[in-house]
């Protein structure tokens, strides 16, 4: 009989897995959309190059320039998700959060999406415009790339759409890669700032995003 394997240990386990099985899908309920799916009501492009577009409920963007597209709102405390499709061939991007926007320049955090397998560094924190790789992994440093390397292991997917979760509380910051923890630190550079997209500027490539959603947490 099975029911003479259950000991009081797994009854326990069980009691805890389902008593918490509300409260994870309460979290990811409690998200709301960024993106309609419909318009880009909400966002704005701060560069004069570079297009987004609405297709099939997917943001398209196109340009021979990098840019980015970010939300006309700041967020500080917050967990967000989303999911972005690179193209083929040489491609890099990132989602931007708690970023500065001025004409033509967006700087600041970013989580990265690299198009590169051999390097492998989607997940990693990147401070665009300003620090670059100073954190996660520290470029240069051959114990930080090793151990991030171990850390994000196989998690992104080249040719396929990847999850993005990004949680910042306070100088907390934690970066998930298709349920993944690949980055988690504290910095005290940024409190809040807008979130973003990118195209990393080459011509004809169409980088594809959806399903943005933030869930703010003050």
């Amino acid at each position: 009989m099975f029911t003479s394997m259950i000991t009081p240990r797994l009854l326990l386990t069980a009691i805890f897995c389902l008593s918490f099985t509300p409260a994870i899908a309460a979290e990811k309920d409690a998200l709301n959309p960024l993106f309609d799916g419909k318009t880009l009501t909400g966002w704005k492009n701060p560069y004069e190059w570079g297009t987004a577009e609405v297709v099939g409920g997917e943001i398209h963007l196109k340009a021979d320039k990098k840019f980015f597209l970010v939300t006309e709102k700041t967020y500080g405390n917050f967990v967000f998700e989303g999911e972005v499709l690179l193209p083929k061939g040489k491609a890099n991007s990132g989602f931007m959060f708690r970023a500065h926007v001025e004409p033509n320049k967006v700087f600041g955090y970013q989580a990265e999406v690299d198009g590169d397998p051999a390097r492998g560094w989607s997940g990693g924190l990147y401070d665009e415009n300003r620090r670059q790789w100073c954190a996660s992994p520290i470029k240069g440093d051959t114990a930080s790339e090793a151990a991030f390397k171990k850390r994000a292991g196989n998690a992104f997917k080249r040719d396929d759409w990847n999850t993005y979760r990004i949680t910042c509380k306070g100088n907390k910051i934690k970066i998930e890669v298709n349920g993944v923890i690949t980055t988690e630190i504290e910095d005290n550079t940024d409190a809040s700032g807008a979130i973003g997209i990118q195209h990393h500027g080459e011509k004809g490539a169409v980088y594809k995003f959806r399903n943005l959603r933030i869930q703010e947490l003050d």
